[in-house]
């Protein structure tokens, strides 16, 4: 049996298992299994390693997308560059760290840009904000980080102004606010001011409509989940365990 699986702490929304296991199904794969292993802490990776031989790639997810770094015997490019690893590939006990948000992230932003969408808010700095700051960049798009610490090369959600939110045409929440079971938050930002030009992108994607999306909609800006951008990269990280 090949084993696969996804590593997080919570993890009662994920979206892996349920899509691998379909795919499997789909691909008549009798042989591979794909399994949710919420860690306490990501100490416990370890043994999670040396007790299933079978396993050969991970899925990694909140909080750990930064934490699993001292367990990987190398990294590739992006990861290095990025500073965020969201998949690995087991082989012979050895832990390959990749970055499959990156893919994800770039196919599922590109049909919902338009001219007006220069400038973004990037809503968070961790694991997926560094893969979505990598992605901009390579866009040629320019943007600003919101913190709610206000942090050195972030803004404070409070300082955020009407000119701010005119001038980013783009906001995008890759905080888990929102996430079910805890669907009333939202981030804090000055929603009065998105017009029909925004775009709100939300990597959230259960529910599939988060507060923050519908007060975007109430505005009349465009709005998309991290749906996409979750079936995108999933398919990137079985490309990178199938190869060789």
């Amino acid at each position: 049996m090949r084993l696969f699986g996804l590593i997080g702490n919570p993890l009662t929304h994920s979206f892996s298992k349920t899509y691998f296991t379909q795919k499997f199904s789909s691909l008549n794969l009798s042989d591979c299994a794909y399994e949710n292993f919420e860690l306490e802490t990501i100490d416990q990776l370890k043994d999670l390693i040396d007790s299933n031989a079978q396993l050969q790639g991970l899925n990694v997810t909140i909080p750990y997308k930064e934490k699993v770094f001292s367990f990987l015997k190398e990294q590739d490019d992006v990861v290095k560059k990025i500073g965020a690893c969201n998949c690995i590939k087991i082989i012979d006990g050895a832990l390959y760290g990749y970055n499959t948000d990156v893919t994800g992230f770039e196919k599922a932003l590109l049909p919902f840009l338009k001219m007006q969408h220069t400038n973004a808010l990037v809503l968070g700095t961790g694991g997926a904000s560094k893969a979505v700051q990598f992605v901009l960049k390579k866009l040629g798009i320019d943007y600003l980080l919101v913190s709610r610490s206000g942090e050195e090369g972030t803004v404070n959600y409070d300082k955020l102004s009407k000119s701010i939110l005119q001038s980013h045409k783009i906001i995008i929440n890759t905080t888990p606010l929102g996430t079910f079971p805890k669907v009333e938050d939202y981030p804090p930002i000055p929603y009065q001011y998105l017009t029909p030009a925004h775009l709100l992108y939300d990597l959230v994607y259960n529910p599939a409509t988060t507060t923050f999306l519908n007060k975007g909609s109430a505005n009349g800006a465009a709005i998309t989940n991290g749906f996409a951008m979750l079936v995108a990269q999933a398919e990137e990280s079985w490309n990178i365990w199938e190869s060789y």
